[in-house]
Formats: C-alpha cells, sequence, structure tokens
C-alpha cells in the first residue's frame, strides 16, 4: 500500500498520516521530518534547510528528492508507506513515478481560515514528529508528549506571516500538480480523492479509511 497525503499546511496531514499508519500498519515518511534530521548533520546543510524553512520556500527539488528515495528504499518502507508532504511540485512527483507505483492520493482541502487557527495552535515533539494542537488535538498532559513526556514546542515557521508565504508557495507549486494527480487517476496510474478537510479528525480519518479499503486491491 503506497498512500500520498496531499495538502496546505496545517490541512492535517501529519495528523491523518499518523492515524493511517496505525491502523493500517505501514511506515509514514515525513518530507519535513527527513529535512529537519538532515539539518543535524553539518552547519552548512543546517543552515541551507532552516532558512528555507523560515522563510516558508521550499528546498531544491534534487536534494529533497535524494532524501525520498532513499528512504523508500529501506527495507521497512519498500512498497508499503504513507507519503506526508511529498511530492509538492510536478517534477518530484515524476521522478517518485519513476521509481514507485503510486497507489492513493489523498488531497486535503481546507479554507485558510481554518488553517490559521489550526496551526497557531499546533504543537510538535520535535523527535518523533509526532503533532498536536491546543483546542482541536490535545497532548494528555498540558504541552506534553503522549508516549514520552517529553515537552511539546512550536515550530519556528508557525508564524502567521511566514503560514501566509507558505500557503502562497503551495498553491503555486501544488495546483499544477493536483491537475497533474487527476490526469494520472484518469489514466489509472493512481487513485486520486478529494477530502473536506474543514471536519473533525475522526470524520476525516474515517472518511479516507472507507475510500482506501474500498479500493484497495488485494
Amino acid at each position: 500500500m503506497r498512500i500520498i497525503m496531499l495538502g496546505a499546511p496545517g490541512s492535517g496531514k501529519g495528523t491523518q498520516t499518523q492515524l493511517l499508519s496505525k491502523y493500517f500498519y505501514i511506515p509514514f515518511i515525513s518530507a519535513g521530518e527527513i529535512l529537519r534530521q538532515e539539518s543535524k548533520k553539518n552547519e552548512k546543510t543546517k543552515s541551507y534547510i532552516e532558512n528555507k524553512i523560515n522563510q516558508g520556500k521550499l528546498v531544491n527539488n534534487s536534494f529533497i528528492i535524494n532524501l525520498i528515495k532513499k528512504k523508500i528504499k529501506k527495507k521497512n518502507c519498500f512498497n508499503k508507506f504513507i507519503l506526508d508532504g511529498f511530492p509538492r511540485t510536478i517534477k518530484q512527483a515524476e521522478s517518485l513515478k519513476k521509481h514507485i507505483k503510486m497507489q492513493f492520493v489523498i488531497h486535503l482541502k481546507i479554507s485558510t481560515h481554518n488553517i490559521l487557527n489550526r496551526i497557531t495552535g499546533r504543537l510538535i515533539h520535535t523527535s518523533s514528529g509526532r503533532t498536536y494542537h491546543k483546542t482541536f488535538n490535545p497532548p494528555k498532559r498540558k504541552n506534553k508528549d503522549d508516549l514520552t513526556g517529553e515537552l511539546l514546542s512550536k515550530r519556528k515557521d508557525d508564524d502567521k506571516k511566514i503560514i501566509i508565504t507558505r500557503l502562497e508557495e503551495y498553491r503555486k507549486l501544488t495546483t499544477p500538480l493536483i491537475d497533474w494527480f487527476k490526469k494520472e487517476d484518469l489514466k489509472q496510474n493512481v487513485k486520486y480523492i478529494e477530502i473536506n478537510a474543514n471536519k473533525s479528525i475522526h470524520e476525516i480519518n474515517k472518511k479516507i479509511i472507507l475510500y482506501i479499503n474500498k479500493n484497495n486491491k488485494k
């Protein structure tokens, strides 16, 4: 099972990815988490990645493509994974298509108003990438990760000005990508569905699972 999660920052991709990973017992690959781990390797890489993230911009296509390909080739991810945050461009999608057969593309659609509400209250467990929200998905203990008890934090790019830049960047690059996936769906190369992400976490998750179970070829 190979699932790609599409959606603007704050659409709930991270939360739904984690829920689907548990439900289907398959690993998830977070492009954002891969970049955060990569930034720890040396100061030059750290500076490059952090500058891009803090500006609300995307890293170079070849840079992220190589990182994702390495991850997908690992034994625990080969032929079964959920991709969160990749691909973001047609070039990235075409590169991915050369290496694997994509199965499902889940596009979470959400209003800008709800995006701003969600992101400004978001909390992150840095080492694992687990996400929470102060209002919509709070941790069991205030500001602490449910599994480790470690303190949660806010991402530096969860600033309103940066969020707006990220949304503009996302729409500019992803609108053509969505059209590309719709064409791939017509060619029966992938199954594409749009989900109303303004709903509750439970409603969204239930609809995605029903769709995948109905369309998954054994």
